[in-house]
């Protein structure tokens, strides 16, 4: 009795230290919000953007600097680029520092996305005012939005590593055998490479031609747009890069990628100068661009017309999916939603997704094409809207894309694992009866027969079919022309548009005012699916955030953990009912 009693004291300790701290994160959330509304910013101030963040096409969910005075992890795209087009009208704001390094995760910090930041900057300096940049250990993300500076340093000791664009796919096919785990594939399109992994163990001669392809294709938009502030030729960089593979500052400065190689005490001091600040012990005048954003941060219009943003980000899954995904029921309901309310005009559809669940995009694309019987649907493709992600873009009114948007992949496939041999190998066997002769058909407990594996190839070439006819009808293009571009082919932005993929080069900005225009709205407020989580369940996040994770590890055990994640993340989309997917291949890495 008196161990329960003391077990029931302690109990209720710690419940009212959990109350404690959710009070006290209640505070630090509204003390940190006034914070931000008051922010002080003087004149002849620089703004600070530190790159060393994840830039997302949807606002973050939840948003833990929020809680503290920390460094947004994450930071919104559209409020980044309305930030700096806000930053160029302010007469407070005398010039942008740029310093730090991205820190994409997920499919953040995209080159399309990046193209955006990079297309606000270019604005901001035609407005007259500096940009300034400092290198320390840069790659191709960091330094292709640098090198719109007027003026770029780089520290003594630093680096710049931006050698090209290259893939390694890990392959399992070794693995599987190894411990008796059976793959079987069906497909239709034989560029349609992402069962390559599981069935191959090197990439195969059509992967192999289409990957380069469209690497070339994305480093040849990459050089182009990097040449022309630095007033280089294409050519003169790739010299450069492929004879020095990484950059110390003396080779950079020779080949004039950067101005300066300076320490960073010394830019400091400069700036303290230029800001008029030298009289004073405190640092130069500043303003952080987080700190910046949030003063900006709320969309203020009271106009009663609206155009409603759907954030198509992510996997698409089955059902309603988690944080990060692109849940076929949860945007469904969504866009059924913006298209029965009269006060939506238009919706625009953001897509960063390499694809997924086959079944699920038609039920999303389903809504979508409801959804423009009553009001124009306008798509901007963002880093990636391939495969799965370009079956939800296909019956777009209009289709804006970046140059270094990859997208098509129009093809289908279905794999099946199957457990017989290893669970042998346990001395695990199987039996069972049966009303039909495929009525087992699903079971991981067996391979596949090739009769078995016949139904599964005419799905597959009948959804294959479905999604050339959807992209037919939807691009009103002649279905034929679209198997010639199609078989599970992957392109860019560039090269989308020219074979009618796309209809216009250009941003999210671009697609927002495109929507307006077809509605005739010169006062109109965004909606935005999906949003910030509401206090409670940002709370509950943050406590299970919080908590050690015991599998952390160092060095390259934490990379090769980091990897074997993504894979089983990307295994645990395999939702499909009908075991169908339509998904790219590849991710990009500049790392």
């Amino acid at each position: 009795m008196l161990g329960s009693l003391v077990a029931l004291i302690i109990f209720s300790f710690i419940g009212i230290l959990l109350l404690v701290g959710l009070v006290g994160a209640l505070i630090t959330v509204g003390a940190h919000k006034a914070k931000g509304t008051t922010t002080k910013i003087d004149e002849n101030s620089y703004l600070v953007f530190d790159l060393s963040t994840n830039i997302t096409d949807a606002p973050p969910q939840i948003d833990f600097s929020d809680f503290s005075d920390s460094k947004a992890s994450t930071l919104q795209l559209r409020s980044v680029t309305r930030g700096l087009d806000i930053a160029t009208k302010d007469e407070r704001i005398k010039g942008i520092l740029l310093v730090g390094s991205f820190n994409p995760t997920g499919l953040g910090s995209g080159f399309a996305a990046l193209s955006e930041v990079r297309n606000a900057l270019l604005r901001f300096k035609a407005s007259g005012k500096p940009i300034r940049a400092f290198l320390e250990s840069a790659d191709t993300r960091d330094y292709y939005i640098e090198s719109v500076a007027n003026e770029i340093d780089m520290d003594p000791y630093g680096m710049l590593y931006m050698p090209g664009l290259a893939t390694e796919p890990m392959f399992y096919a070794g693995l599987f055998e190894k411990y008796g785990i059976g793959v079987q594939v069906t497909r239709h399109g034989k560029y349609k490479s992402y069962v390559e992994p599981y069935t191959r163990k090197d990439m195969s001669p059509e992967n192999k031609e289409d990957t380069k392809r469209l690497l070339e294709s994305l480093w040849g938009s990459l050089l182009g747009d990097i040449s022309k502030p630095r007033q280089l030729s294409p050519e003169l960089i790739q010299a450069v890069v492929d004879k020095e593979g990484l950059l110390k500052p003396e080779a950079a400065l020779a080949s004039h990628l950067v101005d300066r190689t300076i320490y960073k005490d010394t830019l400091l001091a400069e700036l303290k100068k230029e800001t008029g600040n030298t009289e004073s012990k405190d640092p130069f005048k500043q303003v952080s661009f987080d700190s910046y954003l949030k003063l900006h941060d709320a969309d203020l219009s009271s106009a009663k017309q609206a155009i409603g943003i759907v954030y198509a980000e992510g996997d698409i899954v089955d059902g309603e999916g988690q944080m990060g995904d692109i849940g076929s029921e949860s945007f469904s309901r969504e866009i059924r939603r913006l298209r029965q309310d009269d006060t939506i005009k238009a919706i625009v559809l953001r897509v960063n997704s390499p694809g997924g669940s086959a079944s699920a995009a038609e039920m999303i694309q389903r809504e979508l094409r409801l959804a423009r019987q009553t009001k124009p649907v306008i798509v901007s493709m963002g880093s990636y809207a391939a495969s799965g992600g370009y079956w939800i873009s296909a019956y777009g009114n209009h289709i804006f894309a970046e140059p270094t948007t990859i997208t098509g992949s129009i093809g289908v496939f279905g794999i099946h694992f199957n457990i017989k041999k290893l669970a042998n190998d346990f001395g695990v066997t199987f039996d069972g009866v049966k009303t039909g002769k495929f009525a087992d058909v699903m079971t991981i407990s067996k391979p596949k027969t090739d009769e078995e594996l016949a139904v599964f190839q005419r799905m597959v070439d009948w959804m294959y079919g479905q999604f050339i006819a959807k992209v037919s009808e939807g691009r009103k293009m002649d279905a034929v022309l679209v198997e010639e571009i199609a078989q599970g082919r992957v392109w860019t932005g560039k090269e989308a548009i020219k074979i009618g993929l796309v209809d216009q080069i250009g941003g999210l900005s671009d697609a927002i005012h495109y929507a307006a225009k077809e509605v005739n709205l010169k006062k109109y407020r965004l909606e935005e699916y999906p949003g910030k989580k509401d206090l409670a369940d940002a709370i509950t996040h943050l406590i299970n955030k919080s908590l050690p994770d015991q599998s952390e590890s160092k060095g390259v055990l934490s990379v090769l953990q980091n990897v074997i994640k993504e894979q089983l993340h990307e295994l645990k989309t395999y939702n499909d009912p009908q075991e169908m997917y339509a998904r790219m291949p590849l991710i990009i890495s500049t790392k």
